[in-house]
């Protein structure tokens, strides 16, 4: 984003110290700041930014409505509001392999709370009754690499939601499911998996 638009200053705001300290330790000696908050109330200024966005996280938003309408509100008229989310319903949460292979086993998978609003239809219902303008939708496509599948494993017991479930289930069956993911994803020749992913984004105009 720096290298692309040359920002005045960033503001970033995270519930989790951990995610905060993350993302400083990527962005040290930009003019970037990290605060310790919610989206609702968003401790800004009405009025104060020039682009507002919202990534990967509308759906755990537990008003969804206010948290947009917070977005709206600390931004200057004329700032562009974004957001983008996982296509949850559409196939494209990065552990769908996984989660594929726990609904085969009588397991529903831990959805975000708000994952109704990760359709395109729905996002682009939120930010017109927010009054925005010159909306526009599109599909972000990403593909995540893994050295090997011990890599992809970790990773996925590093996701809450996916790690809750694991914790719930016997030894037995979490061996079996490891096992079915393991027979399902493609690899390398050198071990490598590569996963695609797909998020669905948003944008509108105050």
């Amino acid at each position: 984003m720096f290298d692309r638009v040359d920002p005045r200053e960033v503001h970033g705001i995270d519930p989790s110290e951990g995610q905060l300290a993350y993302a400083r330790t990527r962005l040290k000696g930009r003019n970037a700041t990290f605060h310790l908050g919610a989206a609702t109330p968003l401790p800004f200024p009405d009025g104060s930014f020039d682009a507002v966005v919202m990534a990967l996280v509308l759906f755990f938003v537990p008003e969804p409505e206010k948290g947009l309408q917070e977005m709206v509100r600390v931004a200057k008229p004329g700032a562009a509001i974004s957001a983008y989310v996982w296509d949850i319903f559409g196939g494209g949460f990065p552990t769908e392999p996984i989660i594929d292979e726990m609904r085969a086993f009588g397991i529903e998978p831990l959805l975000p709370p708000r994952a109704d609003v990760s359709p395109l239809p729905e996002l682009q219902r939120l930010w017109s009754s927010a009054g925005l303008n010159n909306i526009s939708t599109r599909t972000i496509e990403i593909e995540r690499t893994f050295e090997d599948f011990d890599d992809l494993w970790s990773s996925a017991r590093g996701a809450a939601s996916l790690a809750t479930v694991f914790d719930a289930m016997t030894p037995a069956d979490l061996k079996k499911l490891k096992t079915a993911v393991r027979n399902r994803v493609p690899s390398e020749a050198n071990g490598e998996i590569r996963l695609r992913a797909r998020a669905n984004a948003i944008t509108g105009v105050k």
